[in-house]
């Protein structure tokens, strides 16, 4: 007759890992930023959380990482070349204006056109949009 090993009662079971699994080494958030805020937008902040089911620290999160911020400020230097050029054109405009009317001006329509053109794509570049390259 084959003898059959019995474990003892109070033999060791191996251990199992238990709590949350580890994240993925690149997804760990490792580096805290502290913002102050007030206790009404404390609370303000929670409501929102609380909306979507989600923690304070992560509607946060996903509200300054996914939307868009306001441009910068344009500096004092650019606003005063934008009014400069703002003036420029528009007496570039009543010149095409005069000429699309009939009245004699002695600058060709294409000439008035270029330098609009020209114009309008400087004054976008200087407010940091599109156009002014």
């Amino acid at each position: 007759m084959q003898e059959q090993k019995l474990e003892p009662d109070n033999a060791v079971a191996p251990k199992r890992r238990r709590g949350r699994p580890k994240n993925e080494p690149g997804t760990v958030r490792e580096v805290t930023i502290g913002v102050r805020v007030s206790p009404s937008e404390f609370e303000a902040l929670k409501v929102k959380a609380d909306a979507m089911c989600v923690t304070s620290a992560h509607w946060l999160r996903q509200a300054a990482l996914s939307r868009r911020l306001p441009a910068p400020p344009v500096p004092a230097i650019n606003r005063e070349e934008y009014a400069n050029l703002a003036r420029l054109s528009a007496n570039l405009n009543q010149l095409a204006r005069a000429a699309n009317e009939g009245r004699n001006v002695v600058i060709s329509d294409s000439l008035i056109e270029s330098l609009r053109t020209e114009v309008n794509q400087l004054r976008l570049a200087l407010l940091g949009m599109k156009g002014g390259e």
